[in-house]
């Protein structure tokens, strides 16, 4: 997602990516769109234009945007969650990215899914390496797949979200996740964007379910759907020069 802005004359350019670039090399890492890795795209892109270019985790811009002027208006902390092909993180501290000394702020995907079922077993692959991540039960995909392995029917996501026993555990495995994003970061909102923040009964059953697991008496944390739709990343991406 690319967000270009006219300032004095000369156009800013913001760009937002799944992944990062590293702090040891500039290239990028941790991309779902594989291609990606390992490329110095911030150095072709300011070459090619002549001009700094501001890269963000699309996450971020997410959260970002959504900050700003969104479903985390006027609120200190947001947690930008993307449930869409891949699942990706951003966190917003007072309208500011919190980017983390690693640059890997809010990378919630790839953290293991807490407290495994028998439901959750076997651990999925996931491309990054490892097994059992959020992002290989949380995303579209990952969906598509648990419909698949306990129905013997492939299905995209969009059709499986209509399948009770499915969608019901997919909220319980939400739960679990938001809540341990719950108990380190104790955000104002939680924003849901990406494919899957469609689904209106998230924003009623999941807050529900993830009060056991929160170390708290009582969880204030709102659960949001995105104001920006698919456009809040690239207003994000725009953020960057703010």
């Amino acid at each position: 997602m690319v967000s270009l802005a006219s300032e004095a004359g000369q156009g800013s350019v913001g760009i937002g990516i799944p992944g990062s670039l590293s702090p040891a090399t500039g290239l990028v890492r941790n991309a779902n769109s594989t291609w990606l890795i390992g490329q110095p795209l911030k150095q072709d892109l300011e070459k090619a234009l002549g001009r700094e270019v501001r890269i963000a985790n699309d996450a971020n811009c997410f959260a970002l945007s959504e900050a700003v002027d969104g479903a985390g208006k006027g609120a200190d902390v947001v947690f930008g969650a993307i449930l869409g092909t891949g699942v990706g993180g951003g966190v917003a501290v007072q309208r500011r990215i919190l980017i983390g000394k690693n640059l890997i702020g809010g990378e919630w995907g790839h953290n293991p899914l807490p407290l495994p079922t028998g439901d959750d077993l076997p651990l999925p692959d996931c491309y990054c390496g490892r097994k059992g991540c959020i992002e290989t039960y949380l995303s579209g995909p990952g969906l598509s797949r648990d419909y698949e392995r306990t129905t013997g029917e492939k299905r995209p996501a969009e059709e499986v979200v209509s399948h009770e026993e499915t969608m019901g555990r997919y909220e319980e495995r939400l739960a679990r996740a938001l809540a341990g994003v719950i108990n380190v970061l104790d955000p104002d909102v939680i924003v849901l964007g990406g494919g899957m923040s469609n689904v209106p009964r998230l924003y009623t059953e999941v807050p529900k379910l993830w009060k056991r697991h929160v170390f708290s008496d009582v969880v204030a944390t709102r659960l949001s759907r995105n104001v920006h739709g698919d456009s809040s990343g690239v207003r994000g991406a725009a953020w960057l020069w703010d």
